[in-house]
């Protein structure tokens, strides 16, 4: 039976590396971003505890259910398929203490179904998805683990995070609990949690009218607000502009409010923004003191940075979250490029010479937990990587990346027939954006490059690793 070991050393203590692992959310965080997983129910590091997700394999979702055992606590864990796409699965789990620092041997013996008549294809089928797959969990931990130790000296938080279920939120939620923060969810009356939520906390509220359904705003040491319907999703109509403003401004205004009379305010509140505050600017480089611009997205970003001063005039550290293309293959623009970008449709948009200001997903989250535990962060931050790129050099390097052409173009009249105002605003259109406020402050990125950053998500790493892997029977 083959059998698969990675080796992977940690910038932490042992103690640490099994902390971050024992987190209630660590599988959220493990997942691979490509493979769309979605998780029903997550198990505790005790024996006899089961984690369970659907895959995606084409067309099927497929439940995997994997049961922990052999469980030594501190040291190592083993976990075994009792359902899933393999004949076998078992997976051995063991943090090895090195001096101050530590390493991830994971073991995995499998076996394919029908093993004698599939297990020839294995090297082409198998092999290249654990070796990306340990990769980017390697990566992904490492790179927690550096900025939990940033602030290990710090005292943790009690935070309450709004938009916690969505895309970006799923996986700040996931971070903060690695991190050893008390994270507590913000929820309208009307949001249905995940299965694998069901037990967490929550405060809910009527986000219209600011009253408190359930919990209270007292208590919490750092308020961070990402809730608002997505702005990519539909097409702008004249109804869906005003809920995109609705589900910002009103919701931001009340929660401010909320937090400013509060009896035990928050010490800091992280307010979502977005750079099209500054509008339209070609290719004049933008930081966090350039005047605001003009349009929808502008209009709309001001008005939602002023519903949080409510805040700021009580006396709470106020930061403006102005984020940029936060880069993921598990949905936002790079999902939505990925279809076209892997038929070799994805090429220059209306020559693409308008610059995208990016940011790697796991640089938002390491960003925005920097900002919280930095007393001296206040005021406006621009959430983007330090080098964006003209769009025809963001689809030429993401089709080197997934092996594709990308010289297809597409005309800017067609993706206005297509897209109308949210084409030209979106797509059409764009901002060289610099995040100097958060270098200044000492963020130090996982991800600068624009490649660095695709192939951590697409799992498509192919420079030299720390890491070491092979296989045997």
């Amino acid at each position: 039976m083959p059998v698969f070991e990675h080796r992977a050393p940690m910038p932490s203590s042992q103690a640490a590396l099994w902390a971050w692992h024992d987190s209630p959310e660590a599988f959220v965080r493990i997942m691979p971003e490509w493979e769309r997983l979605t998780p029903v129910q997550l198990g505790g590091l005790e024996n006899g505890q089961q984690t369970r997700f659907k895959m995606r394999l084409g067309p099927l979702r497929p439940m995997w259910i994997a049961e922990h055992f052999d469980v030594k606590d501190g040291q190592a864990f083993s976990d075994k398929m009792v359902k899933g796409p393999f004949g076998r699965w078992d997976h051995e789990h063991r943090f090895d203490a090195s001096g101050a620092q530590s390493e991830v041997v994971d073991t995995v013996q499998w076996r394919l179904p029908f093993h004698f008549f599939s297990g020839w294809t294995a090297p082409i089928t198998v092999m290249p998805r654990l070796r990306s797959m340990f990769r980017f969990r390697s990566d992904r931990v490492r790179g927690d683990l550096k900025r939990i130790e940033e602030t290990a000296d710090l005292p943790r938080r009690r935070v309450l995070v709004s938009g916690s279920t969505g895309l970006i939120g799923t996986q700040l939620c996931a971070f903060l609990f690695a991190a050893g923060h008390d994270v507590v969810r913000l929820l309208r009356k009307e949001t249905v949690l995940p299965k694998h939520l069901a037990d967490c906390e929550v405060v809910r509220w009527n986000d219209r009218t600011g009253d408190v359904l359930e919990g209270s705003f007292e208590g919490f040491d750092a308020v961070i607000h990402l809730a608002g319907a997505g702005i990519g999703d539909k097409r702008w109509s004249t109804a869906r502009k005003a809920l995109l403003r609705d589900s910002r401004i009103g919701p931001t205004r009340h929660l401010a409010e909320a937090l400013a009379s509060a009896e035990q305010p928050p010490e800091v509140f992280l307010s979502g923004s977005a750079i099209g505050v500054y509008g339209n600017r070609g290719d004049e480089v933008l930081t966090e003191s350039s005047s605001r611009g003009e349009g929808f997205l502008c209009d709309m970003a001001n008005a939602w940075e002023d519903a949080a001063l409510p805040a700021k005039e009580a006396g709470i550290r106020l930061i403006h979250l102005r984020t940029g293309l936060v880069t993921t293959a598990a949905g936002g623009l790079l999902g939505k490029q990925l279809l076209p970008a892997k038929m070799g449709a994805g090429g220059p948009i209306r020559g693409g010479r308008q610059r995208l200001s990016w940011i790697s997903m796991d640089d938002y989250v390491h960003a925005v937990h920097h900002l919280m535990m930095h007393k001296e962060a206040d005021g406006p931050f621009n959430i983007t990587a330090p080098n964006p790129v003209p769009q025809r050099t963001f689809a030429k390097v993401l089709g080197r990346v997934l092996r594709r052409p990308s010289f297809a173009p597409l005309p800017g009249f067609v993706v206005r027939i297509m897209f109308g105002e949210m084409g030209q605003e979106l797509i059409l259109e764009g901002q060289h954006v610099e995040p100097r406020r958060l270098q200044d402050l000492g963020f130090r990125f996982e991800h600068p490059e624009l490649e660095s950053c695709l192939r951590h998500t697409l799992g498509k790493v192919r420079t030299p690793s720390e890491d070491t892997m092979h296989t045997r029977r």
